[in-house]
């Protein structure tokens, strides 16, 4: 099942370079399967980077700068192109830093995705990656756990992004794709951690996990958590230096396109 489901993300990461005539130059995993609690029917969040022809880039219009594809067959596709990439970048982003970092990996032009990686130490921003997953976790959490009856799966949606700000806050740098590492890592308490393993347990296994009870000791957590982060937390923005974005950016062109136009 597995390598017909990697053959399907290839054929159609091999469809949509030839339909927009461009160069994947990255494509990984992003979603349940990356971080590690995937159940038997989770979708594929395949996303990638890539670059087109020069010439496309050589405008004084603003173009769309994303590919995305309807979701069908679970499957689930979206890519960036270089420039945006290089620019989120430059803005530590979080999801970007993820993909970089994700044990699936579908499609990686290395000496591209070394240099690449090679910059995240120099634009890495704890203060933008808070910024980032505490806004996802007050969003999810208002949405979908403040009642008695909770969307149990979206525990994760909330889970992941306060361990990511506490993961940062403990000064242990980047934050890790895999949620056990997550887990393993920054959840002190005994009984928190058996209830975020089951919850992960049953949900790997299969289990619809749709509507149920809301669980005590974890939605005690996340409220104190976000509370208490929401009112240290302050503005993210960041300034850095763009001019090695831009070098990287224009030997990227000439490794995939050539050095002429």
């Amino acid at each position: 099942m597995e390598d017909t489901v990697s053959q399907k993300i290839q054929d159609e990461l091999d469809r949509i370079e030839k339909k927009e005539n461009i160069k994947i130059i990255f494509a990984c995993e992003s979603g349940s399967r990356a971080w590690g609690f995937a159940s038997k029917n989770s979708d594929y969040d395949v996303r990638f980077i890539y670059v087109r022809k020069t010439p496309w880039y050589l405008s004084i219009r603003n173009k769309r700068d994303v590919i995305e594809k309807p979701i069908s067959e679970m499957l689930d596709i979206s890519g960036w192109d270089i420039a945006k990439a290089l620019a989120l970048l430059g803005k530590s982003n979080p999801p970007l830093l993820e993909w970089l970092q994700s044990p699936i990996v579908y499609r990686e032009a290395v000496s591209i995705i070394f240099k690449i990686r090679e910059l995240v130490p120099e634009y890495y921003s704890p203060k933008s990656c808070i910024y980032h997953y505490l806004h996802m976790a007050q969003g999810n959490f208002r949405e979908y756990l403040r009642r008695d009856v909770v969307w149990v799966k979206k525990y994760f949606y909330v889970l992941r992004p306060v361990l990511a700000c506490l993961w940062i806050k403990s000064g242990y740098g980047i934050v890790p794709i895999e949620f056990d590492i997550l887990v393993d890592r920054v959840v002190k308490n005994k009984k928190l951690k058996n209830a975020v393993k089951e919850l992960q347990a049953k949900k790997k296994a299969g289990n619809e996990l749709d509507k149920g009870e809301r669980i005590p000791v974890i939605s005690e957590f996340l409220e104190k958590e976000i509370q208490r982060m929401s009112a240290d937390n302050e503005s993210s923005a960041i300034t850095k230096d763009v001019e090695t974005l831009d070098r990287v950016f224009v030997e990227i062109l000439k490794e995939v396109n050539g050095p002429s136009i």
